[in-house]
């Protein structure tokens, strides 16, 4: 069966241990983690886990399934990158000496929108933001001058192209659904 890159929005409690427990499922099942970004979600005490991974439609679901069954997360979904809005950063380090007698590598900086951020007697710092393709672009283009000293891409962030976060209903109805239990619990 052909593999399909996906991404897994995972929001889980802040507590230590979740980060393992979720790549412990991608291990079992012998899937390989592309990128992975843990940081804290738009919602106060949930983190965000942003996960890319080569995978069937069969195996992602099971993998998304096992994951949401553990205690500490909240909510998973698999997308595709078409159902979301994404971006990653790219750094380079650059050999100062090639690119101040290459202008032409000044252009292709300038050509892909690309930021320097610090230069010094050594090394030019360059940073662009966007899709992997532009990025991994970018050091292909730059590579072929030989001034990279060295490059580094993060892992992908992404957010749904939906309206709202979708954890964010899943989160209201399980205080209806609480308060409900509660106030049934107050006439028994």
């Amino acid at each position: 069966m052909e593999k399909t890159f996906y991404t897994l929005l995972v929001y889980s409690e802040n507590i230590a241990g979740v980060l393992n427990q979720i790549t412990a499922v991608f291990t079992r099942r012998q899937v390989n983690i592309e990128s992975l970004n843990v940081s804290a979600s738009s919602i106060d005490g949930v983190h965000k886990y942003t996960i890319t991974a080569w995978s069937d439609p069969d195996q992602i679901e099971k993998i998304t399934k096992q994951i949401e069954k553990k205690i500490d997360v909240v909510k998973a979904k698999f997308y595709t990158d078409d159902q979301l809005f994404i971006r990653e950063t790219g750094l380079y380090k650059l050999s100062t000496q090639v690119v101040l007698d290459n202008p032409e590598v000044s252009r292709i900086i300038r050509r892909y929108d690309a930021m320097i951020t610090e230069v010094n007697p050594t090394y030019v710092a360059v940073m662009k933001s966007g899709i992997t393709e532009d990025i991994v672009s970018l050091y292909r283009a730059l590579n072929e001058f030989g001034c990279v000293l060295q490059y580094t891409r993060s892992g992908r962030i992404a957010i749904t192209r939906s309206t709202e976060e979708e954890v964010s209903a899943f989160l209201e109805q399980q205080e209806k659904d609480y308060q409900d239990a509660k106030g049934q619990d107050r006439t028994l």
